[in-house]
């Protein structure tokens, strides 16, 4: 395994610290306009499809801080 260098650490760093604001912010987001979000959906139809595209946004978000932030620590799954 090649070694890391400070630069590629910064960057794995950055990264994650960027991932983790951006599932914050999202979710602070959600939050501040969930009855928005609630209406929008009763409403049926392709309405419905608000909540889908948003638990995706999500699910894209928080699973790319959750890897970078395992890598950061240096656990790794077996291979």
């Amino acid at each position: 395994m090649a070694p890391v260098t400070a630069a590629a650490a910064g960057r794995k760093i950055l990264r994650t610290l960027a991932l983790g604001v951006l599932t914050a912010a999202l979710y602070a987001g959600l939050f501040l306009i969930e009855d928005l979000v609630v209406r929008l959906s009763a409403l049926g139809g392709w309405y419905g499809l608000v909540p889908v595209a948003i638990a995706f946004v999500f699910s894209l978000s928080h699973g790319a801080f959750t890897g970078y932030f395992w890598d950061l620590l240096g656990v790794r799954a077996r291979k």
